[in-house]
């Protein structure tokens, strides 16, 4: 069952691919299969895209290459019609004919600056040219040609925009973890949640996410989702818009918090990492580790070009938005201790929690108080004027709508079903 669950959905292009080949289908019955309906349907499988725009753009290069193509397929039965007795003696000579249009196809689309339509024009011309000699007559067969690619042009693109009466429910702000919600074991976003968020947010969904994560560790598996407002990060200490590069909104600690809390640790002989931003720039100080894991942890941080790791004891001056420590699971017990009976606890909030990397270890990170997503959440809330908000996540009391961890698609079918409900359900005609 667990296997079932987490095989891809079939998505909205497997549909609609399905559906405009058995149009195409229909079509040529229609014309008395005049035409062949294999050019109809890989022309309109070319425009079945996972974006609308991607599909009229694709339309544009199809119907080039295809009048790019016929052209020359013209020009080719033509000039084979005086050169057919030649042409059937010397099969070299044929091959030499055809190669050297296939370069002036090619070289035609460069001139009109359309070389992405160039692989088309070559199709039509070589179906032309290679596997029709002899026909009959010239113009009907390349017309024809011409008419199936067009016909299937037109078939992708209905069918590809095709959609249910929806309507937009612009009031609700809709917020999702990341973690075995999105993301999958290896990290990455599915291929359906990545069609499915771009196509929501493009349509006006307001949509955003709530993590522990810092900037960094989103770009690389969000680089190719267009999210357009702020995401909560580093469990509700900042609000940074991804687009534009900039925090809009950070919780830090006091510099003589972070002064005593620096001491805490160096009194107790261990080290930490200091993150501090600057300029909308996240620097994180850190003190070479002596522990293995530690270092492990730097060589595999540090590799990503969105971290700026800095070798020294961070500035005094400056405000810290979180302390992170990794250490052996009975040190970081000891010092939690530590900070519970200097009222560290009380004063800011201090996480406490296994590592799942690094089994026997664990981690304590150190906030502001008012560093939490419930608070980022109505802050961004009042930002943008949205009053109402839905939270998905994987933890029960801390969201609206519980999601099972690894189940990647439930959140995206839930905003779907509750942004874009369909109009004649939700919203009967009133005489």
């Amino acid at each position: 069952m667990e296997k079932l669950k987490n095989m891809p959905s079939i998505g909205m292009r497997i549909i609609k691919s399905t559906v405009a080949v058995f149009i195409c289908y229909l079509i040529s019955f229609l014309r008395g299969d005049s035409g062949i309906v294999f050019y109809s349907q890989i022309a309109a499988l070319w425009c079945i895209q996972m974006y609308v725009h991607d599909t009229w753009k694709n339309a544009r290069q199809r119907l080039t290459g295809t009048v790019v193509g016929a052209v020359y397929g013209l020009i080719f039965l033509l000039t084979e019609k005086t050169l057919w007795s030649p042409m059937e003696k010397n099969g070299a000579f044929y091959a030499l004919l055809v190669s050297l249009t296939v370069g002036a196809v090619l070289y035609t689309t460069v001139l009109m600056k359309q070389k992405q339509a160039s692989y088309f024009s070559c199709v039509v011309f070589l179906s032309i040219a290679v596997n029709h000699i002899g026909d009959g007559n010239p113009y009907l067969f390349v017309w024809n040609r011409f008419l199936d690619t067009v016909i299937g042009i037109i078939v992708g693109l209905a069918v590809n925009q095709f959609s249910l009466p929806k309507g937009k429910r612009e009031d609700i702000l809709f917020i999702s973890g990341v973690d075995g919600i999105l993301l999958n074991q290896q990290g990455g976003l599915s291929d359906y949640c990545k069609v499915e968020l771009n196509r929501l947010i493009d349509r006006g969904v307001k949509f955003t996410i709530a993590t522990m994560r810092t900037p960094a560790s989103l770009l690389e598996p969000l680089r190719d989702v267009r999210l357009n407002l702020p995401v909560i990060v580093m469990d509700g200490a900042a609000l940074y818009h991804i687009a534009e590069k900039e925090y809009r909104k950070v919780y830090v600690i006091s510099s003589s918090k972070s002064r005593e809390v620096a001491n805490l640790i160096k009194e107790a002989g261990l080290k930490c990492f200091t993150n501090i931003i600057v300029d909308d720039v996240l620097f994180i100080y850190y003190e070479e580790p002596e522990d293995e894991v530690q270092k492990l942890l730097v060589r595999e941080l540090r590799k990503s070009p969105y971290r700026n790791f800095i070798n020294r004891a961070a500035p005094e001056t400056e405000q810290v938005v979180y302390f992170m420590m990794l250490y052996p699971k009975q040190v970081i017990d000891e010092f939690y201790q530590v900070l519970e009976s200097n009222g560290i606890t009380k004063d800011l909030k201090v996480l406490k929690f296994d590592s799942d990397d690094y089994p026997g270890y664990a981690y304590i990170k150190i906030y502001n108080r008012n560093a939490t997503r419930e608070n980022m959440i109505a802050q961004l809330q009042q930002m943008i004027g949205m009053e109402r908000k839905v939270m998905f996540g994987t933890n029960p009391g801390h969201c609206d709508i519980l999601v099972d961890e690894g189940d990647f698609s439930r959140m995206l079918r839930q905003m779907k079903k509750m942004y874009e409900p369909i109009k004649w359900i939700v919203f009967p005609h009133k005489k």
